[in-house]
């Protein structure tokens, strides 16, 4: 799924484009402008058909004035090609300002400020192995040279074989709910909790129950479904004995979050996790599992508002200081798919469709599991 205003080429960014994005252009002097720093090392994923890199750029602004995000343009390092760019209302859609009030235009950044542009690029059907990008940008306060370009943001893209997972649940309809321009969904909050700025929701799914042929809410909400190992693994870490809440929902911490939860070594640096889970697990770190294996059971435990299943991959043990990563999920069947999070918020039915087997599910697709 590519993000809107993400495409080929565009004649507001044609005049920036005439020399390779490291050669001097006259046009440009040397000024304080931004730094730009790439997050997330991107590795392909399908999703809904299409291949997809999904990462950040972290814009700082190091100017003594308020500058301007015009534009911006991803090129493929090696041959210079355009692979995708951002402008207008879609880079505003696709950037959110660190600290800004709500309500506050991204696209202006103040002074020491920063922003970050949230990326999902539409891959060509050659990868490339390195991406730059080219940032064009304003400053209104100045009548002499009121705009810019930077390079910046070099990106190497992972080209290791994604794990292959099987399915966490049992049965279904399962909705996969996520949706990456969600201003507080979990693609987009990132973490500061150990000295670095992490994302672990970077591919994170909410799996809740849902009707069968169409209908929002199905005989049970999922609470107590068997939640099962997705791979052959090891349990790298886990909390127990968290009560389920019970009436009024109690405040949680930021270190309580996540409610009960497993955490599974898949190798090579991956490690998938569930959370929200309730008391009882199946399993304790250092346990092996076979993939299938009831590990523990679908739980609202910590910060949630009804009974799902949180999953994603990361890279790091670590609920919070990790960065999430993509995988592909096998044995399941999409089956339909909401018409956006807030048709599924507002208890409005699900579209079926033809049954495609899963690989990554699109934002909202229901899912149906053996």
């Amino acid at each position: 799924m590519c993000m809107p205003g993400l495409r080929w080429g565009a004649l507001l960014l044609s005049s920036l484009l005439v020399s390779p994005l490291g050669a001097a252009q006259p046009s440009n002097p040397l000024r304080q402008s931004f730094s730009i720093e790439a997050r997330g090392a991107p590795a392909p994923v399908r999703i809904g058909g299409a291949r997809t890199l999904r990462y950040e750029l972290h814009l700082t602004n190091f100017a003594a004035r308020v500058l301007v995000l015009d534009a911006l343009t991803m090129r493929d390092s090696a041959s210079g090609r355009i692979l995708g760019a951002l402008e207008g209302d879609a880079l505003a859609r696709a950037a959110a300002s660190v600290g800004a009030g709500e309500g506050a235009d991204p696209r202006l950044v103040e002074p020491g400020r920063r922003a970050i542009v949230y990326v999902d690029l539409t891959l060509p059907a050659d990868t490339p192995a390195r991406i730059e990008h080219l940032l064009a940008f304003g400053d209104p306060a100045s009548k002499s040279a009121p705009h810019g370009t930077v390079a910046g943001g070099a990106v190497a893209v992972d080209a290791r074989a994604l794990p292959e997972l099987g399915p966490p649940l049992r049965g279904g309809p399962w909705a996969a709910v996520y949706e990456p321009d969600m201003a507080r969904g979990h693609r987009r909050v990132p973490y500061a909790v150990a000295g670095r700025v992490t994302i672990p929701g970077r591919h994170a799914i909410d799996w809740m129950r849902v009707g069968e042929n169409g209908a929002a809410a199905g005989k049970d909400d999922g609470l107590g479904a068997e939640v099962l190992a997705v791979a052959d693994a090891v349990v790298a870490a886990a909390r127990d004995g968290v009560a389920e809440p019970t009436g009024e929902r109690p405040a949680v911490t930021l270190a309580e979050a996540s409610g009960n939860y497993v955490a599974l070594g898949l190798g090579g640096g991956r490690f998938a996790f569930y959370e929200h889970l309730m008391p009882g697990l199946k399993v304790r770190p250092g346990d092996r599992v076979r993939r299938g294996q009831v590990i523990g059971r679908l739980g609202s435990t910590g910060q949630a508002s009804r009974p799902h299943l949180h999953f994603h991959v990361a890279d790091a043990a670590a609920t919070l200081d990790a960065e999430g990563m993509p995988y592909r999920l096998r044995g399941g069947t999409i089956v339909g798919v909401f018409a956006s999070i807030e048709a599924f918020g507002d208890g409005s039915p699900w579209t079926q469709s033809e049954p495609t087997p899963s690989d990554f599910p699109m934002p909202n697709a229901v899912v149906r599991f053996p």
